[in-house]
This record gives structure tokens, sequence and C-alpha cells, in this order.
């Protein structure tokens, strides 16, 4: 068997056991296997009626007929189709005796077994193991075993790929929706094309597909080998979009006949167009050699070294372990460092939904998880922004603004994606026009990264410019006002009930740090590189007078009012409208009051997401402890937690308050968002951002740690069924290992000798010296 099936290592494996169709399409997104280069989603090898299968390539968008540009769903490679005794084994045609699946999170691999029956009684077991591999990106490898347990069969097995892929584009809207069909639901969709054919062949144990996107003209190139341990009838099998190899044999009782199948993939963006078959069918070529085994052990040692970094274990809580690794391993496999020209999409290489654009959820909560544990990601990620700063400035201009304005939505190009209406067409979306915040975002970002890496060679030559042409679209933004104040106007804050809204509370906060932060790097850069200012600054034809006038105009910005209590008003206006009562579900979750939705709440206080929680959490040293308790108190009990990001930032700032009373409960809600599908709509793809805010819940919540004011600092609170966390970051190229329980937290600093890092535990001066233990009390008061 290839891998562990039986649950012995559970606190790694998230199991499927039995078919259900209902729940189908979430073991797909839940299955996903990807390397960062690739995600391909866990669909069953020979599929089914209803299955959504995918496999997204980073980078790989177009348009054509799509209502917005889209991740295109790339050709299909793990299509295995085993026919026995003329029956085709799929578990819509046969009977079912038993079904195991496993995605094992150590090693990034998806194990199966099935048992299939037929009218006869006659038992075929087929078992499987797949993965895309972290150590060769542009390899994936798929092992299946097909034994006929109690017959001699006639078996034929054919393995392809399979271009006659289309994506979602728009669902049809019902004023009383019909009755769930698993089997039709995605049939009811309209459906973009993508793909044109290029090229076919087949070659000596294999075959090679070629297709290029039609409108972006992205060249794609698979190279398939398909070996069968049993002496075999072999054929090449084509179609239009469809290459595949059959191998038929007769196989006795009980013998077991095990087939390998290994692709590499390249596209254009990897290398020049007339390339990418050579550089496929070389690539399979080298791996073959090696053979699966090889491969698979390769595969593993890559995944080692990424968790020896990254992982987060809770002794005491299986499940919960279990849950934090599952959102660590999609963040692993949703990027890498080798590529800076593309973001995380809000469900990463996991699904079609929001068609992989990219929004504010990568800075704010998944890039602090990379900055910390894989920091070449970050800087990669970062670096996209830097590409994609000519799409920001058209931003700006189309809007009629100087300057650079990230889009809300992103693909290749940083231009805004954001569509105008919902996917049903029932509703307007406003986003793309005034949720502008996300400019504020890639700003905390870049700040952020440096310093937690002191790589300042990234703010000189990159991000100084990012900052800049940002500053100088808030500076034309802002709206002046009689009294010589500054407002914005018309925006929208992450709580996205509430549309047109002026003075955000969020927003403007966060343009008022901004435009402080970059005049503070444009003086540091003036002490510590003035030519390489200087060269940027004739660029962008940027003076010291127009820096001066970011920091005054950030002086007056108006910020919103602030009640008797220290509530901040979330938006002008705000703390006149209704109040609602919330109900709650059975989990203790509140829902939408009778009559209610999405759409027409605007004129009640209730929230998607709670924006001055979220804003006394990202920028923490702006407020005291009292501010930051009277406005967590004030709008939790009106947060409806309606987007998957809200839950993780309550369940921090209720620990940071000191009322870590629901912290558990909201760490559970973000911590399985998708292993229980508690959002409703995990078949589409996961909610990365709610893998990013798990991290953060574990590290930043209960194990206290934020950067204030440049330094580490650490304030651990652990449930009381928790008996100790542990975790490791990276800090100016050093890794720190953290572990605590009720009583003491445990510190080890691995770094050349010599060195020592000063941090603060509970407000106490620690002085941490290299390579050494060392063992703080936790003394809260």
């Amino acid at each position: 068997m290839d891998a562990d099936l039986d649950g012995a290592d559970s606190g790694w494996q998230i199991v499927e056991d039995g078919f259900d169709p209902v729940l189908a399409n979430t073991y797909e997104t839940l299955f996903t296997t990807g390397n960062g280069y690739l995600g391909t989603r866990g669909s069953l090898e020979e599929g089914h009626e209803g299955a959504l299968p995918g496999t997204f390539l980073r980078g790989v968008f177009d348009h054509h007929d799509s209502a917005v540009i889209d991740l295109v769903k790339a050709p299909d490679w793990v299509a295995l189709e085993i026919v026995v005794n003329g029956v085709k084994l799929d578990v819509t045609s046969g009977s079912i005796v038993r079904h195991r699946r496993v995605l094992d999170l150590r090693e990034g691999s998806l194990s199966r077994e099935t048992v299939f029956s037929d009218s006869e009684g006659r038992r075929t077991r087929i078992e499987s193991i797949r993965f895309a591999s972290s150590a060769d990106e542009h390899l994936c490898c798929l092992r299946a075993r097909v034994t006929p347990e109690n017959h001699t069969a006639s078996i034929s097995v054919h393995s392809a790929i399979d271009a006659t892929v289309h994506n979602l584009d728009r669902r049809p809207f019902y004023a009383d929706p019909p009755p769930a069909d698993p089997q039709m639901k995605w049939h009811k969709w309209a459906k973009s094309r993508h793909l044109d054919e290029v090229a076919r062949a087949g070659f000596p144990d294999g075959v090679y597909l070629e297709t290029r996107t039609i409108d972006t003209g992205i060249t794609i190139g698979y190279a398939a080998g398909t070996t069968v341990s049993a002496p075999a009838e072999q054929e090449f099998a084509e179609r239009y979009k469809h290459v595949g190899q059959r191998s038929r044999m007769r196989v006795a009782a009980g013998e077991t006949i095990v087939v390998e199948k290994l692709v590499t993939i390249y596209t254009s963006r990897d290398v020049a167009a007339e390339n990418v078959g050579r550089a496929a069918q070389d690539e399979l070529r080298r791996h073959r050699n090696a053979g699966f085994a090889a491969s698979r052990e390769r595969n593993r040692a890559a995944w080692a070294a990424k968790w020896a970094d990254s992982d987060v274990t809770i002794d005491g809580d299986e499940d919960a372990t279990r849950a934090v690794r599952f959102s660590i391993y999609e963040l692993l496999i949703a990027a890498n460092e080798s590529d800076s020209r593309v973001n995380i999409g809000a469900n990463a290489l996991t699904g079609e939904r929001y068609r992989g654009h990219a929004f504010w959820d990568t800075e704010v909560f998944m890039l602090p998880f990379f900055v910390y544990t894989q920091p070449e990601t970050a800087r990669a990620l970062l670096l996209y922004r830097y590409h994609t700063l000519d799409g920001a400035r058209q931003n700006a201009r189309d809007t009629g603004f100087r300057g650079a304005r990230y889009a809300w939505e992103s693909a290749d190009t940083g231009v805004e994606e954001t569509p105008k209406w919902t996917i049903d067409g029932a509703h307007r979306i406003w986003m793309g026009e005034e949720e502008i915040h996300i400019t504020s975002a890639v700003a905390y970002g870049l700040i952020a990264y440096v310093a937690a890496t002191g790589d300042h060679a990234l703010m000189t030559r990159y991000g100084a410019e990012v900052l800049f042409e940002t500053s100088r679209f808030w500076a034309d933004r802002l709206e002046a006002t009689p009294d010589g104040r500054y407002v914005l106007s018309r925006v929208v804050g992450p709580d996205e009930f509430h549309e047109h809204v002026d003075n955000s509370a969020y927003t403007n906060y966060l343009v008022r740090w901004h435009l402080q932060q970059a005049a503070r790097v444009y003086a540091e850069l003036s002490d510590s590189d003035a030519p390489e200012l200087a060269a940027l600054s004739g660029r962008m034809g940027l003076a010291r007078e127009e820096v001066r006038d970011w920091l005054d105009k950030a002086e007056q910005i108006r910020l919103p009012s602030v009640d008797d209590d220290g509530v901040i008003e979330q938006f002008d206006g705000y703390f006149g409208l209704a109040t609602l009562p919330v109900e709650h579900d059975d989990n203790d979750m509140p829902r939408y009051p009778p009559g209610y939705h999405h759409y027409n709440l605007a004129g009640t206080k209730l929230l998607k997401q709670a924006d001055v929680v979220m804003l006394t959490y990202v920028l923490p040293d702006e407020f005291p402890d009292e501010v930051k308790l009277a406005n967590y108190e004030y709008y939790e009990p009106l947060t409806l937690h309606k987007s998957s990001l809200s839950p993780a930032t309550h369940s921090i700032m209720s620990i940071e308050v000191g009322d870590p009373g629901r912290a558990v409960q909201y760490f559970r809600r973000a911590a399985t968002v998708d292993l229980v599908d508690n959002q409703g709509n995990t078949e589409e793809g996961v909610h990365i951002a709610s893998a990013g805010g798990t991290w953060q819940m574990m590290v930043n919540g209960f194990g206290g740690f934020r950067v204030r004011n440049g330094q580490m600092t650490f304030k651990p609170w652990l449930p009381p069924d928790w008996k100790a966390i542990a975790f490791r970051l990276k800090w100016h190229g050093n890794t720190l290992s953290v572990s605590a329980d009720h009583t003491a937290a445990t510190f080890v600093l691995s770094a050349p000798e010599g060195c020592h890092e000063t941090i603060l535990v509970h407000g106490r001066e620690v002085v941490l010296p290299a390579n050494a233990e060392v063992v703080v009390g936790l003394d809260r008061e």
C-alpha cells in the first residue's frame, strides 16, 4: 500500500471515508495537491457525473469570452480510466464496497483505496497515490495499483491528457432555487473557453499535448509517460484536445498491475513558446530515468524542509493541530519563491471562485505567514506588486488621479479586474471603484517584511517606488474641505455591507499611516542611499516639497468621531443607523436577521466584519489597550462574520484585549472553515486568507507575538485544555523557536555565535543569546 490509509498518523491526515455525491466537490477542494507552480483539485482519476476537476497553473490567465479575466482551467493530467470486463470503474457506474482517501499533509500526497463490485459480485480494488512535486515544480506523479480480487479480468487502462476543459463563467439566477442536484449543478452554468489545441503527438511510452490561451497567447505543454507492470497490448489514442495511451491485458485473480504516470508541464511563461515542447519532453525523460520512487523521495525531502520552518503544534488538541496544519499546507501549495510575477488568488490554486484574482487578503492575511516562515516567498509576493505597478498607475489614471492605485481584484497585469455584477447578474459590485484601502495594504506588507527581514535592498530598489507612487495617489485622492481638513468620500471598508460611505475609519487611519511611512522611508533613504533616491526621484519627478505635502495632509486627514467610551465611529453617520437584534445558530455564530441578506443591510449597524476591530489589529501601536477593548466590546456583538476573514481577527483581538472568552470559538470557526465547510462554498475552492488567519491566530493570538516599534514581543495565552503550543519564526535571517505552556515560555535563537536578540515577554525585556535555551516565567501581573 502506497500510504498509511489506516489513520495511524492522523495528526497529519485529512480523511474521506465512503463516497457521498453531495460532498464530492468539497473533498475535491480539500484534497487539492500542488506546489505553488500548479494546483490540482482532488477529483477522482476516472471522473464521475457531477465532478468539478481542475488544474490551475500560476499566472496563466485569459479573457476571451469570459465576463472578466480568468485563471485558466488547464488540461487535466490525472485522467486515468480503468475498464474491467468492459465496464468502466467509477463511483456512478458500479457498486462501491469500500472507499477511502487520505491527504497526507506531511508529504503533500493524495492516496486512495476503492473496491468496486459489479452485478455478478466480482470485486476490483484500485489503490492510487499522486502528488505535484515540491522538489521539481514542473513534475506531477501518479501511481495506481489495480487488483481483480476474486476474478480473472480483461483490463484496459487509458491514461490521458485531457484539454476538453472550460471555466465556469455565469450562474443562472433563480427567484426560487431548484432542488440541489449534485450531478447537474455545474451543467447549469454558462462556460468560458480559453484553450485552443496547438499540437498533439505520441512517442514511445508517452504522449504530448500543446495548447494555447486564446486571448493572452500563453503556450502550455504537457508531456506524459505511462508504464504498466504487466505485458500489455499498447496503442496511442487521440482526439481533439485529448491524447492518451491505452493498455489492454489479462490479469489473474489476486494479481496486481502497477500503473505509473509521470507528467511534466511547461508554459511560455517559463521558456520561449517554441521551446515549450522540448522543455517538457526533456524534463519527462529525466524523471522517467530516475523513476517514480526517486521522484517521491525528492518530494518528501522538499516537504520535510518546508515543515521544519512552518509547523505549528498544539499539545493536548490533535484536532486543532490537524486543522492548523491543513491551513499551513494550503498556504505552502499556494505560492513559492521562484516566480515574482504572480500573487495568490482568493481561492489559491484550488478552484475557480474569484477567477484566481488577488485581493488585500495577500498582504494582510497571508503574507505574515510567509514573512516569518518562508521569507523568500514573501519577497516574491511583494515583487509582484512592483511588477504590476504600471497597472496600478493605469488604475489611478482611469479614475482621474495621479500616482498608483492597486486593484481590488488583480490578475496578471495589475489593472482592475473586479466584475461589475455578481455571477448571477443580480447585484452591482462596487468594490473595484470604492474598496481602495487595498493600496495601503500593499504598503503594510512592505513595511512588515522589511522590519522582519532587514531586507532594505528590496525597499531601496523596489518598495520605495511603490510607497511613493501610492502616496502620490492618496495625496491626490484626498478631498480638501473649507476648514483645511482632508476627507475620503464614497469608499468601502472591509465591512462590505456598507458601500458609498464617507471617512471610513479603517481607510482613513491606514492612509494617514501610509503617508507617514512613505515620508519616513524617504528620509531614511536620504541618509542611507542618497544616489539611489535621487535617481528614483528623477524618474518620478518627486521633490522634497511633495513629500512634505504628504505629511501635511496626513496630519489633516479627518478621522471619524469617537464617543465618550472611546468607540471609534466606523464611518460618518454609522452611530445613527438602525440597530437590529442578532440571532445565533446552533454553533453560537450570528446569522442574518429574517428578511435580511448581504445586499440590504446598509441601513443597519450590522457588519460583515468589523472595520475598527481590524484597524486596531493591523496598527497595534496606534491605539492604547483601553481603546482596543472599548471597540472590541462595542463592535463584536454587531458582527455577523459573513467574511471568512472575520473570525480570525476577533480571536486574536479577544486575547489581546484581555477577554479571551470567545477566542477558542472564533479559532475553531476560522481554522475549520473548509474542513467543515461552515461558509457553505468550500466546493468552489479553499478560503486561503482564512488559512493565513489561522496561522496568525496561533502565533499572534495564542502565541502573543507582535512586532511593536520594530521589536519582537510576546504575550502567550493558552486555553485551559491546551497543554502547550510551539512554532518557529524567521527574524533577520535567524530562526527563533518558541514554545509556551501555562506557566512558562521557552525561546531558542538559532543564529551565528555572538548574535543575540532582545525581546519583550509580557512587557519584560529578555535577552536571547545565540543557540541557548531561555525559559521565561509567564507572570502576567
